[in-house]
């Protein structure tokens, strides 16, 4: 009997323990610890722990200085102290697990000068070979002598080459080689039983589960790069299996089991729950005051402009200071802008999944000229640029072109790298001046939002006007739109640095960490659309004549909000000119801020900014979602005012708009969602960054352009760099929190919507994240999830509500 179907799921199977790994071309920050989102947080820990071997909770020293500066309150660390049994002072307990996690550290070093690694020398030589020949396979365009037979597949071609290896010995199934991938795992797999294969693919995972994560990846995203060179990861076991064979390598499955946690780290979990409760009764107080001085009906007058910005916490820091510099609204929005499309720009080398990671695009967009000549200026400066960048390419490869390049050319690069070190500011300016001579594809392009009855791949071209109207209506239902002004501006979001192999981490992660512009511009197109404004007329929307949308994109290293104004008519010219002007002001107040948190001087915040942005050198252009900690969904006026020292990702909601809770079940089954990954992120890349992170840039190797090794070789790194978290050595800039939720609506309709989703429970009642409720229809009062569909409201229990969705309290209308 064929053993090949058990085979396969097993390889399934054991592969949910490995979180996907984005290419860093765009990267896309997701947990780590995805595949144990089914076990209680603090079991995956210990799960975790066993099979990749990193710690899942803060240092004692990270915790002692939140304590010391009064992040953690001393009154709910003691009773969550005393609930987990605890009795000794919070001192004592610092104190014993900064004994224990040294003594680990001592006990590893004497192992190791012991000779212990010893044992470790078989499985390294494995992953010394397979690192060489996946970064040569799986590498995106940047080698200049391919891996051959990569048409073939892995398996294919590592067989191919396997007899020119000189790491690779002739023993074993090596020594003849089976032509497919399974006849070499059945091999290899005969002395071991059925049961204890799945343990057996879980170790053998978990040794790269850099490499293994972005096979698993690309295994599902199905790319153009996949389908031309094929991989897998039963092709990935089959060689690792056979060259462990050959080296006599240990396969015993019993080295995974999960082992007791070291008992100084017990406290551990107490400390981070009550670190976590300081901070999320703080949030949930100031949402509980606010929602009870809202007034009701809209008594509001016209604003000057509407402004919507992507959800995530850096544009918390620039919605307020534009708000505080005229009579602006801003709300907040999935940074996709709720069209789920794949995106190709004007002259892009292939189209890219503009919308998040746990959604597949439903249409393709691209962008189509309209005007000729700034057209053909740009392709003559375009053609100049990449003529440039193909000579550099070509010397890069050649050294001995290289030699003689350098004799003639290298006094005018070393001129060019001096000022780009001594003074990147100036030069930034410089190419800022230089930069109006080359248009931007915005200027001369338009997205094709319009249905074409055609088909790139599987997706429609363009929308219908049905389509269009309900995403229109949706965002505004959503947000709770009654008044619109004269513009309206749906602002994507990018980040700007010099030298980045982590730029993308900066940029829009619900565009799959690429630039929010584009799905901007298509937003304001639908929306720009006549006969779709006059349809959403007829579904209750009153869109003035004379508002007009505009799309922008926010510079998040910078504060820079660029508008994309050329199809504003001259009727608006004022109105556009002030608010340049006003967006001019919160720059430069936001900038400020931002300056601070990096330790430099806020009064030269914008020339900081920009010297952080052109800088080659530098290793910390901005901060990124560095602290976020909070998710509030609800109207802008829970946190008008409010300043949440950009920790805290805003969706704006508003409850009497959706008496459905259709609105409510899209926000927490996609963005919150996609907000407990990036949190989940920066906290394991935080606790320990040698395991979940990526180390220091310093350090880092940039391999074939899908992700970076620190030193020479070895696995890809995971996770995000030290300077992306680290205010120094040891000193976490990130507060490492579980991501604190509140929703301002009735929490029936909560309770509903979580009723139909079985994975939102799941993380819910495994402390992956929480979730609190202030309720507008129950006196603003706040009910916090426990589990099970359970609430609780001060020290009362609500009464369990039935598996399916409760009918709305009173009140709720």
């Amino acid at each position: 009997m064929s053993t090949e179907p058990a085979i396969r799921d097993s390889i399934d199977d054991a592969a949910t323990t490995v979180g996907s790994l984005w290419p860093i071309h765009s990267f896309v920050t997701a947990n780590p610890l995805s595949g144990f989102e089914d076990e209680p947080f603090d079991e995956a820990i210990e799960q975790a722990t066993a099979l990749l071997g990193g710690r899942g909770y803060p240092s004692a020293e990270t915790f002692a200085t939140a304590l010391d500066r009064g992040q953690i309150d001393p009154e709910i660390l003691e009773a969550e102290l005393v609930d987990a049994g605890f009795e000794d002072s919070p001192e004592t307990l610092l104190d014993r697990m900064a004994d224990a996690s040294d003594t680990t550290s001592a006990e590893d070093g004497v192992a190791a000068a012991d000779g212990a690694g010893d044992a470790d020398a078989v499985p390294a030589h494995v992953d010394r070979v397979l690192t060489k020949w996946l970064s040569a396979f799986l590498e995106e365009g940047s080698a200049h002598w391919s891996m051959p037979n990569r048409e073939a597949g892995f398996y294919a071609a590592f067989r191919g080459v396997a007899d020119h290896d000189g790491d690779i010995p002739d023993d074993g199934i090596m020594a003849d080689l089976p032509e497919t991938p399974i006849e070499t795992i059945e091999t290899v797999l005969k002395p071991y039983s059925e049961r204890e294969w799945e343990s057996i693919f879980e170790e053998q995972l978990a040794a790269l589960p850099g490499w293994t994560g972005f096979i698993k990846r690309r295994v599902d995203d199905g790319g153009e790069w996949q389908s031309t060179y094929p991989i897998s990861l039963e092709g990935y076991l089959a060689a690792r299996l056979a060259l462990l064979d050959a080296v006599g390598g240990d396969l015993d499955p019993s080295g995974n089991d999960v082992v007791d946690a070291e008992p100084g780290d017990e406290p551990a979990p107490a400390f981070l729950r009550a670190w976590e409760a300081t901070y999320r009764s703080e949030l949930v107080e100031t949402v509980a005051a606010q929602s009870r001085s809202m007034t009701d009906g809209d008594t509001s007058e016209r604003p000057d402009a509407q402004m919507v910005f992507c959800i995530d916490t850096r544009s918390e820091v620039i919605r307020r200071h534009i708000e505080a510099s005229g009579d602006y609204e801003t709300h907040g929005y999935a940074g996709f802008f709720g069209i789920p499309m794949e995106y190709r720009g004007y002259d892009a080398d292939e189209s890219v999944d503009a919308c998040p990671p746990i959604l597949d695009p439903q249409y393709y967009i691209t962008e189509f000229s309209i005007d000729d000549e700034t057209k053909e200026r740009y392709d003559r400066w375009s053609g100049i640029r990449d003529a440039a960048d193909e000579v550099i390419e070509m010397l890069e490869a050649n050294a001995a072109t290289a030699y003689g390049y350098v004799e003639t050319a290298g006094s005018g690069y070393a001129l060019s790298l001096a000022a780009r070190t001594l003074v990147p500011g100036r030069v930034r300016d410089l190419f800022d001046t230089t930069a109006g001579l080359v248009p931007d594809s915005h200027e001369f392009c338009r997205p094709f939002v319009d249905h074409q009855h055609t088909y790139s791949g599987d997706l429609p071209v363009g929308l219908t006007t049905e389509e269009k109207v309900e995403y229109a209506a949706t965002a505004f239902e959503l947000m709770g739109w009654e008044e619109f002004g004269r513009l309206v501006v749906f602002a994507g979001h990018a980040s700007e640095t010099a030298n980045n192999p982590y730029g993308s981490s900066l940029d829009c992660g619900a565009c799959a960490g690429n630039p929010g512009g584009p799905n901007a511009r298509v937003m304001a197109a639908v929306c720009n659309d006549a006969e779709v404004k006059t349809q959403l007329r007829e579904r209750g929307f009153d869109v003035p004549d004379d508002t007009v949308f505009l799309a922008g994109q926010h510079n998040t290293t910078t504060d820079e909000v660029e508008l994309y104004a050329t199809d504003v008519p001259e009727s608006h010219a004022d109105d556009l000119d002030q608010l340049r002007s006003d967006l001019e002001s919160a720059r430069e107040n936001a900038a400020a801020e931002r300056a601070e948190t990096m330790g430099s001087d806020g009064s030269r915040a914008v020339g900081e900014t920009n010297r952080r942005a052109a800088d080659w050198a530098e290793t910390r252009p901005e901060w990124g979602l560095a602290g976020n900690a909070g998710f509030v969904v609800g109207p802008r006026e829970l946190t008008e005012d409010v300043d949440l020292d950009g920790r805290a990702f805003l969706h704006s909601y508003d409850w009497s708009t959706d008496p459905d809770g259709d609105a409510l079940e899209g926000i927490l089954t996609g963005p919150l969602v996609v907000t407990q990954w990036i949190n989940s992120q920066y906290y394991f890349s935080t606790v320990d960054n040698a395991v979940y992170g990526s180390g220091s840039k310093v350090t880092q190797n940039p391999v074939g352009n899908v992700g970076v090794y620190q030193g020479n070789g070895g696995d890809l790194m995971t996770g995000l760099p030290l300077q992306s978290l680290m205010a120094a050595d040891d000193e976490p800039f990130h507060q490492p929190l579980r991501l604190s939720t509140v929703v301002h609506a009735p929490v029936d309709r909560v309770t509903g919507v979580l009723a139909d989703h079985e994975e939102l429970t799941q993380l819910l009642d495994n402390d992956w994240l929480s979730l609190t409720v202030v309720d507008p229809t129950r006196d603003h009062r706040a009910f916090h999830y426990e589990e099970e569909l359970e609430w609780v409201s001060g020290h009362e229990l609500l009464e369990s509500p039935p598996e399916r969705p409760v009918a709305p309290a009173a009140g709720d209308d």
